[in-house]
């Protein structure tokens, strides 16, 4: 090469490193950094490779908006590897450490969810709605090295050691969040993704989700590297998502890493909307404004956003995927009715989210509408990366395709989690027969798709939250006037179902000792988050047991349901 061509290589290069933030970090080098041995027809699956290449391919189209502020994709992937040197370099982050994230749905929870990860870390995002005790157990349980807080969660974390950056979700200069990317900033301009360590093991963990399952205390769900990384193609593909789609975020980052569509988003390049909190008045100046094609919730958010005042028909259709539970005809027809269309998916935490779909059928376009709504309202198939789903009996042989015979519904492949963190033995129980176990009933029918008869016993699910029975009923048990407690599901116009409980108390309390049932809310609400504390407490005499002494759940949960209508739809 001639000096001269050599110089103008050069004043190129300069200029790409300059406009572009980093010489690795938009396609000048690969963003799959690779050890000089690696095979020539293989790499490690990451989902942080979909930022750096949707940062490459569409450097100036937007990636993020929130309120008044618009990210473009070169700018995401540029704060997202600050983060990851400043998490390095300030913090001593290291590969499999753990970074705890507690915060809403904004700008920073996003970047964290590439910036962590790409820092060779494991992305550990928590409920922002549990109690203090409850973030610490976690903390405590997942190991983290340190915590990423939005300034309206500190309290949360207010006496913990590990060492905190506080965001103020303002994008200014003055933002502790904003301070702490300057300090990682001038790595990702100089040496982008190839100074970052990237993950040679697809198979190595990258994301904690605790979820509290069947148990009082949270487990810690793993994922991998390559189980996201499926997830989010997956979630593109079922979800129709293109360049030109734009998905408001309604479902929490911290919920199942929100089913892993940050990831599919950006793989896509499309667009991320964020909200702080789920406001319905915001939502739909959101959705009039700013050209939403894609959206996620359970059934009863979407009922909220029906019966709006402000609810007219889009002018351009949505796809709304909804999961938590079954959507009623009443449902489906008053979003048609708004131009919005419903992808019904099932999935739990520890299969990333959604793993099937009710993919429609042509025939069904002919039915009447209550007829496809049941169609619909069935859990469906498996997405395509996942392997197969089966519906088994106790003794693991499939069931019969005949729409009758219940059995467990149970996974494997691609789209189920490395296990729990730290908890061997669940997860040997999880994944008794080489299957994991979701521990919800289903039946299959001719054609093939399961459909859910009841779920865990033991589990609520109240706004697309899941809430352990046996978690409230610890709480509720502490109380030093309680004998004996049971909690059941109970129906909720708003929520689908919520936690009842139903309390003995011990035998000859002194007057001042006597508690009722706001009472016990009360302590109920000062120990652990809002959303698991019980709508009501009746005190009774006795509860339902067998001869054995054994509790009959079922008996309370049958009376709670027994000649309920829904009376919004």
């Amino acid at each position: 090469m001639s000096s001269e061509h050599s110089a103008i290589a050069k004043e190129r290069l300069q200029h790409i490193v300059k406009t572009m933030g980093g010489p690795t970090s938009h396609g000048v080098a690969p963003h799959r950094v690779k050890p000089s041995n690696a095979a020539a027809n293989r790499s490690e699956l990451n989902p942080v490779h979909f930022l750096a290449r949707s940062a490459t391919v569409y450097p100036n189209k937007v990636a993020v908006v929130h309120g008044d502020r618009r990210y473009t994709y070169k700018e995401l992937n540029r704060r997202s590897v600050a983060l990851a040197y400043a998490l390095k370099e300030q913090f001593g982050i290291t590969r499999g450490d753990r970074v705890a994230v507690i915060a809403p749905n904004i700008p920073a929870m996003l970047e964290a969810h590439f910036g962590i990860p790409a820092s060779n870390a494991i992305i550990c995002a928590i409920n922002t709605r549990l109690a203090p005790p409850e973030v610490k157990y976690i903390l405590q349980h997942s190991g983290a090295k340190a915590i990423l807080v939005d300034h309206e969660y500190q309290d949360l974390v207010k006496d913990s050691p590990l060492p905190k950056v506080i965001i103020h979700d303002s994008g200014l200069p003055t933002d502790p969040y904003e301070q702490f990317l300057q300090k990682g900033l001038s790595k990702a301009d100089t040496l982008g993704w190839s100074g970052l360590d990237q993950t040679d093991n697809e198979d190595d963990g990258v994301s904690l989700c605790y979820t509290s399952g069947t148990t009082g205390r949270p487990k810690g769900v793993l994922y991998t590297y390559r189980g996201m990384y499926l997830a989010a193609l997956g979630n593109a593909i079922e979800a129709q998502l293109s360049l030109d789609s734009v998905h408001l975020f309604v479902v929490p980052l911290f919920h199942a890493n929100s089913w892993i569509f940050p990831y599919a988003v950006t793989a896509i390049a499309a667009t991320h909307v964020m909200i702080r909190k789920v406001d319905y008045d915001l939502i739909w100046k959101i959705l009039l404004t700013e050209n939403v094609t894609h959206m996620n919730g359970a059934p009863t958010i979407m009922i909220q956003i029906v019966h709006h005042p402000n609810a007219v028909k889009l002018l351009t259709p949505i796809t709304c995927t909804v999961a938590g539970s079954a959507p009623t005809a009443t449902l489906i027809a008053q979003m048609k009715e708004l131009n919005m269309d419903i992808c019904h998916v099932y999935g739990l935490t520890e299969t990333y989210g959604p793993v099937t779909k009710a993919y429609r059928q042509p025939e069904w376009d002919g039915l009447k509408l209550e007829d496809r709504a049941k169609k619909l309202a069935r859990q469906g198939h498996v997405y395509l990366v996942s392997d197969d789903v089966r519906v088994v009996d106790s003794e693991m042989k499939d069931v019969a395709w005949d729409g009758k015979q219940v059995g467990e519904i149970v996974f494997r492949g691609n789209l189920v989690m490395k296990g729990y963190h730290d908890d061997p033995e669940a997860t040997a129980k999880a994944f008794q027969g080489g299957w994991f176990h979701s521990g919800d009933l289903a039946v299959r029918y001719p054609d093939g798709y399961i459909a859910i008869q009841d779920r865990q016993k033991d589990i609520i699910i109240s706004g697309g939250e899941n809430i352990s029975t046996l978690e409230v009923e610890s709480c509720i048990s502490q109380h030093p006037s309680v004998l004996e407690v049971a909690v059941v599901a109970a129906p909720s116009d708003r929520w689908g179902e919520t936690p009842k409980a139903f309390v003995i108390l011990k035998p000859g309390l002194p007057q001042d000792k006597l508690v009722d049932g706001p009472m016990l809310i009360a302590y109920c609400k000062q120990n652990m988050a809002g959303f698991k504390c019980p709508s009501a407490i009746v005190i009774v005499k006795e509860l339902p047991k067998t001869s054995t002494g054994k509790l009959q759940k079922y008996v309370l949960r049958e009376q709670e349901w027994k000649g309920y209508t829904k009376r919004i739809n």
